[in-house]
């Protein structure tokens, strides 16, 4: 399942345009935030796909069932562009567990890059909807080989992606390689460059957010 939010008019489409305007990102906090609102958004839609139960709620007034999210999700991100989007999941299910993953392009000499993760901090994940957030969706190597860690350790009952822009060629390689997965992504682009940066894309979030690193 892809839910492409560029497909939808909404406000959110706003918040994606802005996080594409190369003058609004010189503002780093504003930048953070849409991430962020993004987040908000996605949390809101996928959690029309989540179980609730029925819970008797007593107001100053009387009492009545209302229905409640049965469980909260494990929110995952790779660190470090990944914090802000994760952050607006968080603020919706604000119960929520979270997991950290590191995991960096390695450049070798010749311009080719592996995938090298360093570090996994989780809470226990058997039998927990994961949703995995990453502004960018580029190769999808990262985001494959993290899921992967994880599905390999505990047995995730519902895994949900989320990303702010994909490209066509990472949708095709996590459908591949994690097809029961359900992707939530602000905008999907077409082309990639030779060093697999999305075009147009947004640039590299994690600079963007955070500033530029050595």
């Amino acid at each position: 399942m892809i839910f492409n939010l560029s497909k939808t008019k909404s406000i959110a489409n706003t918040f994606i345009a802005e996080l594409r305007d190369e003058e609004l990102q010189k503002d780093a906090m504003r930048f953070r935030k849409n991430l962020e609102r993004v987040g908000e958004f996605f949390a809101y839609e996928i959690s029309k796909t989540l179980t609730y139960q029925s819970k008797e709620v007593t107001t100053p007034l009387g009492s009545l069932p209302c229905e409640v999210l049965e469980n909260q999700p494990v929110l995952a991100t790779i660190l470090r562009a990944g914090l802000p989007l994760q952050q607006g999941l968080l603020n919706i299910f604000d119960q929520a567990a979270c997991c950290f993953i590191s995991a960096y392009r390695k450049v070798e000499k010749s311009g080719d890059f592996i995938i090298q993760m360093d570090y996994v901090s989780t809470p226990d994940l058997d039998g927990r909807v994961l949703i995995m957030a990453d502004p960018m969706l580029a190769t999808g190597q990262s985001m494959v080989m993290c899921c992967k860690e994880l599905i390999n350790r505990y047995k995730i009952s519902e895994l949900h992606i989320v990303a702010a822009i994909a490209s066509t060629e990472g949708v095709m390689h996590v459908r591949a390689n994690l097809p029961k997965a359900k992707l939530w992504l602000g905008a999907i682009d077409e082309e990639m460059t030779s060093k697999s940066y999305i075009v147009p894309g947004l640039g590299d979030a994690g600079d963007l957010a955070y500033g530029e690193k050595v």
